[in-house]
């Protein structure tokens, strides 16, 4: 089986066995090039490369600059493949499997505040002349906002997910899994309204291209959000759907919603994954403590920690 060969159907694999993404198996697919030219270098075959070589391929990543997420991934990749390459029989082994992953940065989800989101959805209240493209952001913002949905789960929503009375929405999310998310009243009315708008286009999206045949591209949208966010007061570079995901996450947790219950809204398959919110957790223990201890402020009164006798 040639390099090309077997790289195709591990790709083929990840998209009818994993439900990868598109842009996933781009990514992996320019991951296995770049690999493929390194070993060539090193004077073996894909299939053959030992730990050593897929070792130095990492440590030439570091050198390279490459940043610690894209360096995850391309090792996320070498362990999927060469476990792929033994379980075909092409190899006995995983040469990647003990291989150190880098260490990533700790960093929290940037997120607004709450009269953020606020000024966002007003600044949609007043359309000028492109009434619809306001529309499309209110309907956008509405749906984002009060779900928690990933970019593509939006632009992928289907027309139909407004029949009826539903008060919820079907998504497929990452890996093909599907969920239910609320749809509250507010973003149903506002992408009723686009609805209405456009439809004359007879797409079967609901946030439909230009051509009303295909949904809108994320480089539409974020041209969309970069208007709002002017027009809010806000500055562009601060605003993204991820940021908008993180601010429904935050505000949840930060108005008592469950840890295990913002899993299953957010689609994540593991909850470690949620808890890098746990950070609103922390702080809103903190405020609980300030408010109701004994000692909170420097007070200290009959029957406080500080006059507790020793």
């Amino acid at each position: 089986m040639s390099v090309a060969v077997q790289a195709e159907s591990f790709l083929e694999m990840l998209a009818a066995e994993r439900g990868a993404a598109a842009n996933t198996l781009r990514a992996y697919a320019r991951d296995l090039r770049d690999l493929e030219s390194f070993v060539a270098g090193a004077g073996c075959a894909m299939a053959d490369a030992d730990a050593g070589v897929l070792r130095d391929y990492m440590a030439g990543l570091a050198q390279a600059g490459l940043s610690p997420r894209t360096q995850a991934r391309r090792l996320s990749c070498l362990k999927q493949f060469y476990l792929f390459l033994s379980r075909e029989g092409v190899r006995t082994d995983n040469p990647a499997a003990l291989l150190d992953a880098p260490r990533l940065p700790a960093t929290l989800p940037r997120f607004l505040t709450e009269e953020e989101v606020d000024a966002l959805l007003g600044a949609c209240g007043t359309p000028p002349d492109d009434g619809r493209r306001w529309l499309a952001a209110r309907a956008a913002l509405e749906i984002l906002y009060a779900s928690g949905l990933r970019i593509s789960e939006l632009l992928a929503l289907p027309r139909r997910a407004l029949a009826g009375d539903a008060r919820m929405l079907l998504v497929r999310g990452k890996g093909g899994r599907e969920r239910l998310v609320p749809l509250s009243v507010q973003a149903r009315a506002a992408a009723e309204a686009l609805a209405a708008r456009d439809q004359a286009l007879r797409s079967p999206y609901l946030f439909p291209g230009r051509d009303g045949q295909r949904p809108l591209t994320r480089q539409g949208f974020d041209r969309i959000l970069h208007d709002v966010a002017l027009r809010a007061g806000l500055d562009p570079a601060r605003l993204s759907p991820h940021v908008l995901r993180h601010s429904f996450a935050t505000h949840m947790l930060a108005r008592g919603a469950d840890l295990r219950a913002l899993q299953m809204l957010l689609g994540h398959a593991d909850i470690a994954t949620t808890q890098i919110y746990t950070h609103v957790l922390a702080e809103r223990l903190r405020a609980v403590v300030e408010a109701h201890h004994p000692l909170a402020g420097g007070r200290k009164g009959a029957g406080g920690l500080g006059n507790t006798p020793s």
